[in-house]
């Protein structure tokens, strides 16, 4: 029997999502349809009343804004968003782990507080916009004049950023930054960390201490250091000795339960929540059943899927929480006289996706299907094992940023449409939810879930074979985004409070 070009995602749905471009007047089950249909796209397959609920995934992406006549392209010329949301059905069981899964172990890094690292860098981190110059120019020097006489060091990294002065020394904005980066000094795939100030800027070096976290930091002020070639000669001193620590550090045999992964979601179509997120989410059920952790992050991306969420917290008390940090958006956005629908952007829309109810609920699955275990504030440092949830923008950078200050060792990002992203000293990996991105940015990346909408590979497989990604990347492995470069300029702390 030939592939049906659609799929139906959920028996209750009366929209299916074609898989290839099917032509006006083509008759796929019995039904016509009425318009071309692109890949990711939705067409109706039952009569749906003006004002009544589209369903997909089993819950309401939106209304009709026009009588809809089975066969119809349904996008933005007849679906409109609406605060519907329907029963959360009883949850599935997440992807059955066997006793050979839990018990898998990668070759990290051992630190000497006991934290387990996936990279082994040295950071140079700006502790204000005006030190991001020196910070670069360091970093520069030490990767031409020192990394070369270290063959187990993969790096210094300059994590550089544009906030640190012009705000308030008190409030949301300072707090949010400096826990981001105290959350980044302290980081485990950093072995050392040098952090480098003006002098004279609000976020002061003093509000660090002195050392952290098993990492060899050391700070100083370019206006102390003479200025800024001065600063530069300086930190390479400081640099080697440094280097001379970290450079000693192996790989080693360590279980799985201690990888920590970001889950991100970007450059989003009509793919990612059939493909690229339910595996990513069958890795994630793996990794939580091993005992390790993920984190689902980009708060304005599951606004329209918290219920589901919200069904599968551990206690009242997460539950809670989430609904806490979604009150807060929602009034968040309305006082910058926006709304969280807002959220799909151009891409997203022409890759298939309509309205923030449709985009979210592929998010969220990304998630897999494990009890929610802990919620945490943006940069918070994650402790609880198994899903987690972390308040964070949809905006990639700013998430992901959050993530890694939190403690995530890695990242996994899922993409329909092409962004192109890495996170040191996080490395990241990309999972392209439809093949013919694949095919035209196989440079970028690492693998095709693609073949999950054509048949050629099921959720189940290929959430392995992301799992399996994920402990050879733990392991050393380069990713795509590592090979080309990608990390240095990713770092994006979120910019909350006036600018002074």
């Amino acid at each position: 029997m030939d592939k049906l070009p659609w799929l139906i995602l959920s028996a209750g749905d009366n929209v299916a999502v074609a898989t290839a471009a099917i032509e006006a007047g083509a008759t796929v089950a019995g039904i016509r349809t009425r318009q071309k249909i692109e890949p990711g796209h939705k067409v109706a397959i039952a009569d749906i009343p003006i004002g009544t609920p589209v369903v997909k995934y089993g819950q309401a992406i939106g209304r009709t804004t026009a009588e809809v006549k089975a066969g119809d392209h349904i996008h933005s010329h007849n679906l409109h968003f609406e605060n519907d949301r329907l029963a959360a059905t009883a949850n599935s069981a997440p992807e059955a782990a066997t006793a050979e899964d839990r018990a898998r172990t990668f070759m990290g890094y051992r630190r000497a507080d006991g934290r387990a690292a996936t990279r082994n860098y040295i950071g140079i981190i700006a502790s204000v916009n005006c030190s991001t110059t020196v910070c670069r120019a360091i970093a520069d020097e030490a990767n031409r004049t020192i990394l070369p006489y270290y063959e187990g060091i993969d790096g210094f990294v300059p994590i550089v950023h544009d906030q640190g002065c012009g705000m308030s020394s008190t409030g949301d904005g300072i707090s949010v930054l400096h826990r981001t980066l105290a959350g980044y000094t302290r980081h485990v795939n950093f072995g050392g960390v040098l952090m480098i100030g003006l002098g004279c800027e609000v976020n002061q070096l003093t509000l660090y201490g002195q050392s952290g976290a098993g990492n060899a930091k050391r700070h100083f002020n370019i206006q102390d250091a003479g200025g800024s070639r001065r600063a530069v000669e300086r930190a390479m001193g400081m640099l080697r000795e440094i280097a001379a620590d970290v450079g000693r550090e192996r790989r080693t045999s360590i279980p799985i339960s201690e990888i920590i992964i970001g889950l991100q979601c970007g450059g989003s179509d009509g793919f990612s929540g059939i493909t690229a997120n339910p595996a990513l989410g069958v890795a994630a059920d793996l990794l939580a059943a091993a005992g390790g952790t993920a984190i689902l992050s980009e708060t304005s991306e599951i606004y329209g899927a918290e219920h589901l969420l919200r069904s599968r917290a551990i206690n009242e008390d997460v539950a809670s929480k989430l609904d806490d940090k979604i009150a807060w958006w929602e009034k968040y956005v309305g006082l910058h006289g926006a709304s969280l629908d807002n959220n799909p952007s151009p891409g997203n829309k022409r890759g298939g996706l309509t309205t923030i109810l449709e985009k979210s609920l592929g998010a969220v699955a990304k998630g897999g299907r494990s009890p929610l275990t802990a919620v945490y504030s943006y940069a918070e440092r994650v402790t609880a094992p198994g899903l987690v949830f972390m308040d964070t923008p949809g905006y990639d950078p700013v998430s992901a940023t959050g993530q890694v200050a939190g403690g995530a060792n890695m990242i996994a990002f899922t993409t329909g449409r092409g962004s192109c992203f890495g996170c040191r000293p996080a490395p990241s990996i990309k999972l392209s939810s439809n093949s013919a991105l694949y095919a035209s940015m196989e440079e970028d990346m690492d693998i095709d879930c693609g073949t999950i909408a054509t048949g050629d590979a099921t959720i189940s497989g290929k959430g392995r074979e992301i799992f399996d990604l994920i402990i050879d990347t733990a392991s050393g492995k380069k990713t795509k985004s590592e090979e080309f470069g990608y990390g240095d300029n990713e770092f994006v702390p979120w910019h909350l409070g006036a600018t002074l």
